[in-house]
């Protein structure tokens, strides 16, 4: 996900356990970044260790042998990532370490893990690397083998990102649909992106797959939903942007409601009251507190 609107802050204090109903779509942001690595295979199989976990939501980005990366950033993030030699990633040399210029084998030299990250806490520090999307679908089935896994998966894409960060949309889209078909996935994943032209590319390729709409901005479901040219499964919002009112107009609508990015427990509370479908959090191990 994008950074939290700023604008947007609030505490809430809901105290007592709720229920949530059948079908509750509970997902692990970046498998569960606040306790393991972002977007690494131990941080997903850690996910899958907490019984409400239904989906495990990641991110794309493409090596420039054209591998699918599981990856917030379409760079090394100096403030997570090492290079293979050790060395620390200076924040104004971000552009020189971008993966589009990589092969996956490359990638996976780099260390993600054992700097840990300074906004989670309780972040377990490890060494680890940004793998490919097969590998962690490969990791899941081997250690969950009956286990019926979801995937909530986003392009990570901007306009001026084409060519240079990331291939043309149109590309990256047809390596996401290419993959998901190959491994079998179609029907037990979600693509998601901030990017109408990602969605558009991916419902042209496979008008059958479910999409989701990122949303950050405070325009509103109806300004939103007609930048795109048919209906998404899925709004997903900054979670505080999410009251009565956008339930009840995505519900009108057909159009599920899972927000982003959940981790405190009355925030759980709340939104289940309000009537959400899912919630995405870096903190599964959360979640039983706000259902007991």
């Amino acid at each position: 996900m994008l950074s939290a609107l700023p604008f947007l802050t609030c505490k809430f204090t809901e105290t007592k356990p709720v229920t949530a109903p059948a079908g509750f779509d509970w997902q692990g942001h970046r498998g569960c970044r606040g306790l393991l690595p972002e977007n690494s295979i131990p941080a997903f199989l850690r996910a899958l260790e907490f019984p409400e976990v239904v989906t495990l939501e990641l991110d794309l980005a493409v090596s420039k042998d054209r591998q699918l990366i599981v990856s917030h950033e379409p760079w090394f993030n100096p403030g997570i990532c090492r290079q293979p030699n050790g060395d620390s990633i200076a924040g104004r040399d971000a552009e020189k370490f971008l993966l589009y210029e990589r092969t996956a084998d490359e990638i996976r030299g780099f260390d993600c893990g054992s700097q840990g990250n300074p906004r989670f806490a309780q972040q377990q520090k490890m060494k680890t690397y940004k793998p490919t999307l097969r590998e962690v679908v490969a990791a899941v089935r081997t250690q969950y083998p009956d286990r019926p896994v979801r995937w909530n998966m986003e392009i990570k894409s901007q306009p001026e990102w084409d060519g240079r960060r990331t291939p043309p949309i149109e590309e990256f889209a047809r390596l996401v649909a290419t993959a998901l078909h190959d491994m079998g996935l179609e029907n037990q994943t979600v693509v998601q992106s901030f990017d109408p032209r990602a969605l558009e590319a991916m419902h042209r390729i496979n008008p059958a797959l479910r999409l989701a709409f990122l949303i950050e901005n405070a325009n509103g479901p109806i300004s939103n939903l007609a930048r795109l040219s048919f209906q998404p499964a899925i709004y997903s919002p900054y979670y505080l942007m999410v009251d009565k009112k956008l339930v009840r107009q995505c519900h009108e609508r057909g159009i599920q409601l899972i927000p982003w990015t959940v981790n405190d427990v009355p925030a759980m509370r709340r939104l289940i009251r309000l009537g959400v479908d899912g919630i995405i959090t870096d903190y599964p191990d959360k979640i039983a507190a706000a259902i007991k």
